[in-house]
């Protein structure tokens, strides 16, 4: 990484180690020296910029740290360094930075701010409202669990044709013609999963009882209830991804299992099986838009280059910083991420290339997240130079989308048309699993007492309700933990319904770039640069899409994306 703060630190000591309470003491300490004497509503604001600092410094730090983790899960130095900020510096820094808090809420210059500050004052109120000391401990414990799941995964190999081989890698060989060989390298990849899953739910169960403790102690009926109002979520209720997910198994599992079908007659199977669902179903060599790393970030420069200059320069900036680690290898953290560094204002790209179109999608997934970091990076509160999560995955969503009459860089114009096509099946595909997932949370955390079989009978119901028509005979263990999978689940509760949401907004915003590329890049952009100054409602406004995700939403935009298929496929 070549970084450097956007702006020279006023406030914060430039030689300060953010790692040592003992110098981070007197920060805070003048902090509330300073509040205490603001006498205008300009020395508040004044106040409110110092304390952005520390944030932008404290959680870069924390990010680095982070980053290089997950970057290497095997290495002691890396995990020890990430364990001191989880066991040592936050912990240190709730209670401190919650007392700030609370001083700002009652502070009386505060609601003679401009309008400006809106969404921070209720912001603040809303942390206040949800702190409590006892819980940093627990958090602290969760962080913890989290990495645990972070290692188990990580740690995930099979031997196969003689080689040790990532879990990742192993997914590549479902796309081959072969069914024999890709039957033999599901088996051994969701043996592998099995393998660990007693340590799995254990470490789930953990994190369950943990998450019941923290809302019961932030006095709220259940953990739903509590992270709906920690995820600020002011603008939907519980009630409404209920509905969603209804209107899914009404509007969209039957598209999916429609596509299934389809796929079953092109492969002339009796049954469909688990390893028959990324094969190309008319047995053509899997898709292999790139060999490396470093060709996947040049081809899609040129992508982005072609788009729109603006996402050209943003995405050059990404490269020129290095701040991008996109190759797979043995240690490193399963999944994909984009961490904001908060104090040089600059996006860094996790990934888990293997040469796989959806590389490709991830990559240009991420860089939309990338793109938004940068494009609020001007935003004068630190807290503002992010956006609601929902929102947030509009602009990596879009992204997938828009670039996709483009993937042309990377194939012939049949194999183009081929990935579009998936792309398109593949949103159809998510939408029924980002219900089975989001489901599947409200009735863990409304439900804490299950047992193991209650979970795993209610897991199955809902792959039932949602699921495709794939056979799942003789694989009922490993179907009932397929769940295991998805790190949100784990790592992040409630953290899906967001895709579903976003996806919602991508789409309305990729029919209008099929009408007018310019005109839907101009919403997107103007959008972004808002960061989290607005509403999510208004920020969906402000990008041009309404923020609904009811039938009268999901039933054109699914009309939409059949008709798009339908042209690809002419």
């Amino acid at each position: 990484m070549k970084i450097s703060p956007y702006r020279p630190r006023r406030f914060v000591p430039q030689t300060i180690d953010l790692t040592d309470t003992a110098q981070l003491a007197p920060i805070f300490e003048s902090l509330k020296e300073k509040l205490d004497v603001a006498r205008t509503a300009e020395q508040l604001e004044v106040w409110l910029d110092d304390y952005s600092e520390v944030c932008a410094a404290l959680s870069e730090s924390s990010a680095i740290t982070y980053i290089r983790m997950t970057c290497q899960t095997d290495d002691p130095e890396r995990e020890k360094a990430y364990l001191k900020i989880v066991e040592e510096i936050d912990p240190w820094l709730k209670p401190r930075q919650f007392e700030l808090m609370q001083l700002v809420s009652t502070h009386p210059l505060l609601p003679k701010l401009p309008s400006y500050y809106n969404i921070f004052r209720r912001s603040v109120q809303t942390r206040v409202k949800l702190y409590r000391e006892e819980n940093v401990a627990r958090e602290t414990e969760e962080a913890k669990l989290c990495q645990q799941y972070q290692k188990i995964s990580g740690a995930m190999t099979v031997q196969f044709e003689g080689k040790e081989q990532t879990l990742p890698a192993m997914a590549k060989i479902q796309e081959e013609a072969d069914r024999t060989r890709r039957q033999t390298a599901w088996e051994l990849t969701a043996q592998r999963r099995l393998q660990d899953r007693p340590a799995l739910d254990e470490v789930y169960d953990k994190l369950l009882g943990l998450r019941v403790e923290i809302a019961k102690a932030a006095d709220y009926p259940d953990y739903r209830a509590y992270t709906f109002a920690n995820y600020e979520r002011f603008d939907y209720t519980p009630q409404d991804c209920i509905d969603f997910q209804n209107a899914v198994e009404k509007h969209i599992v039957p598209l999916a299992r429609a596509l299934q079908k389809k796929r079953q007659a092109k492969l002339g199977l009796d049954k469909l099986r688990p390893w028959d669902l990324a094969v190309d179903p008319e047995q053509r060599p899997p898709l292999r838009p790139f060999a490396t790393g470093d060709e996947l970030q040049t081809k899609t420069q040129a992508i982005f280059n072609k788009l729109d200059p603006r996402l050209g320069q943003y995405f050059s900036l990404l490269r020129e910083h290095e701040v991008v680690d996109l190759d797979n290898r043995k240690g490193k953290a399963p999944g994909g991420y984009q961490s904001t560094l908060a104090e040089a204002r600059l996006p860094f790209i996790f990934m888990n290339a293997v040469g796989l179109q959806r590389d490709v999608e991830t990559l240009v997934h991420e860089a939309g997240h990338a793109f938004h970091a940068i494009a609020a990076r001007h935003e004068r509160l630190h807290a503002y130079r992010g956006a609601p999560i929902e929102f947030c995955e509009v602009a990596s969503m879009s992204m997938e989308l828009i670039t996709a009459p483009h993937w042309t860089e990377f194939y012939n114009t049949d194999d183009a048309r081929r990935a579009h096509r998936d792309h398109l099946e593949g949103i159809i595909k998510f939408f029924p699993w980002m219900a089975t997932v989001d489901a599947f949370q409200h009735w863990i955390y409304t439900h804490p007492k299950h047992t193991h079989a209650e979970r795993d009978a209610y897991w199955l119901s809902l792959m039932n309700r949602f699921g495709g028509i794939e056979d799942w005979s003789g694989y009922e263990d490993i179907r009932a933990s397929l769940w295991h999978r998805q790190l949100h689940i784990f790592e992040i509760p409630f953290y899906y319904v967001e895709y579903g949401i976003a996806q919602l907004g991508a789409l309305q915003l990729w029919q209008l770039s099929r009408r007018n590329v310019k005109r839907s890049l101009d919403h997107y952009l103007s959008g972004l640069s808002l960061g989290g100054s607005l509403p999510l409602p208004e920020l969906f406004h402000a990008t041009g899409i309404e923020f609904d995700f009811s039938d009268r939403t999901i039933e054109p935009l699914m009309a939409g994306v059949q008709a798009a298929l339908s042209e690809i496929s002419t």
